[in-house]
């Protein structure tokens, strides 16, 4: 059985849940969000509570009762509070500026790197070596913040790079100096 299908999404005070045949809308004060339903789960609000069950108990509608009561509780938790990734930009030289919905990348190249902001999502750059990513669609904001790391993912060696806030970066010795042996 799905357990995290079960349990009830609590919708917080402002934020209002409309449920019609096949879709879900949920809005909120940072924004709106929709979401399509499959036939195999049937989503209703009781009180406070958004309640998603499954038509059956065939593993794959289990499946997706889990599923959809996750993106539902993602969506209400993204209207209400919303998400935010940050990015930290190690290296000499290394910095970030926004011009406008243009994010412009100093990261080693023999230029600027720049990135187009998709409207879906917001980028701030509070000091030139941190990035904020923050949107109400969590897989938006986890895109967007892959895509600017993949600019310049955080090397081994020195640590330059782009790098989420709180990833971990496994540092490699450099070369060792050869003693003893003859080449």
């Amino acid at each position: 059985m799905s357990r995290i299908g079960k349990k009830p999404v609590v919708i917080p005070k402002g934020v209002t849940v409309q449920v019609a045949p096949g879709s879900i809308a949920v809005k909120g004060t940072k924004g709106e969000r929709k979401l399509a339903v499959r036939p195999e789960v049937n989503v209703a609000v009781e009180g406070t509570n958004v309640v998603v069950s499954a038509s059956d108990e065939e593993r794959k509608t289990r499946a997706l009762q889990g599923t959809t009561r996750a993106l539902i509780a993602n969506m209400i938790e993204g209207v209400s509070k919303g998400y935010e990734k940050k990015l930290e930009i190690a290296g000499v030289g290394y910095e970030a500026a926004l011009e406008g919905k243009v994010l412009v990348l100093k990261l080693g190249f023999n230029r600027p790197v720049r990135f187009n902001v998709p409207g879906t999502v917001t980028v701030e750059v509070p000091n030139p070596t941190t990035l904020l990513v923050k949107g109400i669609d969590n897989q938006q904001v986890g895109t967007v913040a892959a895509a600017i790391r993949k600019l310049r993912k955080p090397e081994p060696y020195k640590g330059k790079g782009i790098k989420y806030s709180d990833e971990v970066i496994k540092r490699k010795a450099g070369k060792a100096f050869a003693s003893g042996g003859a080449a």
